[in-house]
């Protein structure tokens, strides 16, 4: 099958080629940007003598005739409008953007831009892998989930389905690598201003905020508004998601812990840590795994959970190509076993 990338040349862009290239299944049918006919390598030198294929304008008729899926790894803002091009063609289009996650009222609050039509966004299949496989197989565009939600939700899911937690205490502290802001300039991503240091940024005002309730009030209605901080870490790639959480009546670690290896059993990119054994991020570097441990405080009441994905993997284009082998019948590790890089 052939796929093409719009978005080439940023982060998620580049390691959907890293996945893409040696797919068994998906064959790199052309890669396009708003920088055309310019050799990839002279973007990303890694892949000289790797991948060579040329930049090309976008054109989405000429794409949609040559592709069976496009992967949008473009800004949000544009990926939306240019996902309103594919809707009707005969392709399947993965967004990696937040363009399609929220109603439009709610992305022009929290992103401060102008959304995309309703209906368009109505047609777009939250692709939280392990959650909606159902829904993604049949699904022509997919609104892939962002790599805070994502490692946050995955944590979350199993007690908010159980309904075990009381639905007005969730509290998520997270911490991203600098590649989660991209590669465009900012002060607060340079060398100079992130090295040794650990900053809070958008501080109850980050926009994967109502992305995350969306998807826990789907699984609980009667969950409430919830708080949620995010800080940058001088490191390149990593998520780590430390969530709280008030126990409605008293549970211990590990029966919290045979709850996720149940529910997660067959779930092959999420690793439940053994009792008393908590993840780190280096530990999912350049893989498509989330790692999942807790501890309970019987003291307090309350379950402590923690999350690790790889960003620009499980975060961005990892579950986009995991998303892609869900639509088109594969086993959704097709591509994607790759072992954690460590150190």
């Amino acid at each position: 099958m052939k796929a093409s990338i719009i978005g080439t040349t940023g982060y998620g862009g580049a390691e959907l080629l890293r996945i893409l290239n040696q797919h068994p299944e998906f064959d790199i049918q052309s890669i396009h940007s708003t920088r055309d006919d310019l050799p990839i390598w002279h973007e990303y030198p890694h892949l000289y003598n790797v991948i060579d294929d040329t930049l090309q304008a976008i054109d989405p008729e000429q794409i949609a005739l040559k592709a069976d899926v496009v992967f949008l790894a473009t800004p949000s803002g544009i990926s939306g409008e240019l996902a309103g091009e594919f809707v009707d063609k005969d392709i399947k289009v993965i967004d990696l953007s937040g363009d399609l996650r929220l109603d439009a009222n709610q992305y022009q609050q929290w992103y401060k831009k102008e959304p995309v039509n309703q209906a368009l966004i109505n047609k777009a299949v939250y692709g939280l892998s392990e959650w909606n496989s159902e829904e993604i197989q049949p699904a022509h565009l997919i609104s892939n989930p962002g790599c805070y939600p994502t490692a946050a939700l995955l944590s979350l899911a199993p007690v908010i389905k159980e309904d075990i937690v009381q639905v007005d205490s969730i509290i998520v502290d997270a911490k991203s690598g600098i590649s989660g802001a991209g590669r465009s300039l900012s002060r607060s991503s340079s060398f100079s201003e992130a090295n040794e240091n650990f900053s809070a940024y958008k501080v109850n005002q980050h926009q994967h905020t109502p992305e995350i309730e969306k998807q826990l009030h789907k699984w609980n209605e009667n969950i409430q508004p919830i708080t949620f901080t995010t800080q940058l870490l001088p490191i390149t790639r990593g998520i780590m998601a430390t969530s709280y959480v008030k126990l409605k009546e008293s549970y211990t670690s590990s029966q919290l812990l045979e709850l996720y290896e149940q529910t997660y059993n067959s779930c092959p990119f999420i690793r439940i840590r053994p009792e008393n054994n908590y993840p780190s991020v280096k530990e999912v570097a350049g893989s498509n795994y989330c790692d999942i441990g807790m501890h309970v405080d019987e003291r307090t009441g309350r379950v402590t959970i923690i999350s690790v994905i790889d960003n620009l993997m499980k975060g961005a284009a990892g579950q986009a190509v995991q998303n892609a082998n869900i639509m088109f019948g594969m086993n959704e590790t097709t591509g994607l076993n790759f072992i954690p890089l460590y150190p």
